[in-house]
């Protein structure tokens, strides 16, 4: 099997070279070059299907800036990153009072959605041509708290606000903020409002009214459920969570705008929201569907 080649070097240089003496050894070799090449045309194929997946799902995830009512803060601040990992989609959330946000629409703000504390502004953009119709649906339904850091504090029943030696009491601006109206109708059906009115501070939403009240500029607030709720359980302090009865429903509603109304991130997140993932956290929240 050795042959001795003899070249023009002082050196004697030695080769493995199979002697070629019969067919059979020619039908073996070629056989292992035959699948010498199709294993590395797999392998270059796997990679390059793997690659060319990786650019595909880069190629085609898309960013969406979402309009988000300010009691939704914590449970969209979660969502989003759940939606980005599930999707490769993002989402650029700002945060503020739904009134707002209407008002910035209505201007040209570059929103692609919007997430509403209300289902009437949505039902207005609707209507106003500014927003895809059908895009519409209920997200959540809040849930309205009296609140106050201070431990035992607020009773169960709420007498507090008709006892309580409290100088300053925090409601959203009920212009601005869902949770603001809602906050009064309550005043209205106890007969509380001219006694408790005088000692409103006045939130533009709900995020600052809630600052008021866990900061003690305000002993009380009307704040979301939302806000002062950690893992099903009330944070810190003591509530009075309002029954629904006492309101109107607060009803949250979704809309994509027609600056969105191609955009693959939009729908996309439209439909995460509707999925069980996003509604074991929005549930999480105190939030009802």
């Amino acid at each position: 099997w050795i042959c001795l080649l003899r070249l023009g070097f002082s050196k004697r240089l030695h080769f493995a070279i199979p002697l070629m003496n019969n067919d059979t050894s020619m039908t073996q070799i070629a056989a292992h070059f035959s699948r010498s090449s199709f294993q590395l045309a797999r392998s270059v194929a796997v990679i390059g299907t793997a690659v060319l997946g990786l650019w595909s799902a880069q190629a085609q995830a898309a960013e969406v800036s979402v309009a988000v009512a300010a009691n939704f803060t914590a449970p969209m601040k979660k969502i989003a990153a759940e939606f980005e990992k599930d999707t490769g989609h993002k989402a650029e959330l700002s945060f503020g009072a739904t009134g707002k946000f209407y008002a910035q629409i209505n201007n040209g703000a570059p929103f692609g959605i919007l997430l509403a504390a209300d289902d009437t502004t949505p039902e207005k953009i609707a209507k106003e041509g500014k927003g895809v119709a059908d895009s519409r649906f209920t997200y959540a339904i809040g849930t309205l708290v009296l609140w106050s850091p201070k431990a035992g504090y607020v009773d169960d029943k709420g007498e507090v606000l008709k006892t309580g030696d409290y100088k300053h009491i925090a409601i959203a601006n009920p212009k601005l903020a869902p949770y603001g109206t809602a906050a009064m109708e309550v005043l209205s059906k106890l007969g509380l409002t001219a006694q408790v009115q005088p000692k409103a501070v006045w939130g533009e939403n709900i995020a600052q009214t809630y600052q008021f009240a866990a900061t003690s500029n305000a002993q009380l607030g009307f704040v979301a459920l939302s806000q002062v709720l950690e893992n099903g359980k009330l944070r810190e302090g003591s509530a009075w969570q309002v029954p629904g009865n006492m309101h109107e429903p607060i009803r949250q509603d979704a809309i994509i705008l027609n600056s969105a109304k191609d955009n693959e991130a939009a729908k996309a997140l439209m439909k995460y929201l509707r999925e069980p993932k996003a509604h074991e956290i929005i549930k999480s929240y105190g939030y009802s569907f």
